[in-house]
């Protein structure tokens, strides 16, 4: 297949799955503010998709590590790219009809050394930046329970004495900024994260000398997230919203709060972890203030059998299919 051709397919199959990932994570922008009624299901995914566009321009450093971090550029063809593109992308979809909220950086990540480990072997693994990578996956969701447990806490202790109807007029309102927060916080770390898996493919095909991320690439990702987040994964959202614990407004402030604190961190860092993960750990940390039986932990354990298996899964499937197309489009 003539090259020019085949990266403008890759670069079309990041994106596809840019519009996937921001399909699923609308969730984890969006549920707890449409669950609690501070906002329209429509003014608040019209929010978070402007919201996740300009955060995904603010840095780069997470693209970076997704870029040259994981796997040796150099030795990374066009086909395990868009082998690793296509089984991150079908992952995603399927959980996303399912209603299940997973994550888009397992996928992603599980997807790129998984196709990689399959056509070079293991001297493509850059063990330094995984072993980043799986420890930012690992901590951020306990952070985000413990801080959406501590935060909570603390604003029980503060407001012990206040009416329930006036906490929730007040938080109804910071509601709209801790939501703004998490959609901003969400744009700087996911979307940065397939602009990493293009440019490594523009590297390895020559197009640019750097792992440094073109303008148009940032540009082009950042929209397409928005995209997706404005589509609105409705079946994620109920299963984040309402299914997993009975929220108010202040529960929402609450688990948005830690959930921003620790994504906003990661992506100063550099550390591509999980949206998806980290809000949902912070929404059972704040329900289980009130007391462990008020999540739903049937619901919680079905999500994180989920998580479990999309590393495996789309490291397996991207194998399979780039053996597929090997046989059409060569290395």
């Amino acid at each position: 297949m003539d090259p020019f051709v085949l990266i403008v397919i890759v670069v079309a199959a990041a994106l596809l799955f840019d519009f996937a990932n921001g399909w699923n994570d609308s969730a984890n922008a969006i549920a707890t503010v449409v669950s609690t009624r501070v906002l329209s299901p429509f003014k608040a995914v019209l929010l978070a998709g402007v919201l996740n566009f300009i955060g995904a321009l603010l840095w780069t450093n997470v693209a970076k590590t997704i870029g040259g971090g994981l796997v040796e550029p150099g030795m990374v063809t066009q086909t395990v790219v868009l082998a690793a593109m296509l089984s991150a992308f079908v992952w995603v979809a399927v959980m996303t009809l399912a209603g299940l909220p997973i994550s888009g950086s397992h996928s992603l990540i599980g997807a790129i050394v998984g196709t990689a480990l399959f056509s070079h072997g293991w001297d493509v693994v850059q063990m330094g930046g995984l072993k980043k990578v799986f420890w930012a996956l690992l901590i951020s969701p306990i952070a985000g329970l413990v801080l959406g447990f501590a935060i909570m806490a603390i604003i029980m202790h503060i407001f012990k004495r206040t009416p329930a109807s006036m906490v929730n007029r007040l938080f109804g309102k910071l509601q709209l900024v801790s939501v703004s927060f998490m959609a901003l916080s969400h744009g700087t770390n996911d979307a940065q994260k397939v602009m990493g898996v293009i440019t490594i493919a523009l590297f390895s095909g020559g197009y640019i000398a750097t792992i440094d991320v073109p303008l148009w690439v940032k540009i082009a990702c950042a929209v397409t997230m928005g995209v997706g987040t404005m589509a609105g994964g409705w079946r994620v959202i109920k299963t984040m919203g309402m299914k997993l614990s009975k929220i108010q407004p202040v529960h929402g402030f609450a688990a948005e709060t830690a959930a921003s604190i620790v994504l906003i961190g990661a992506a100063h860092l550099g550390a591509p972890v999980s949206t998806t993960h980290t809000i949902t750990s912070s929404i059972m940390g704040v329900g289980a203030t009130k007391r462990l039986s008020a999540v739903k932990w049937g619901i919680g354990m079905k999500i994180i059998y989920a998580w479990i298996f999309t590393l495996p899964a789309c490291g397996i499937l991207g194998g399979v299919i780039y053996y597929i197309l090997k046989g059409f489009v060569g290395e």
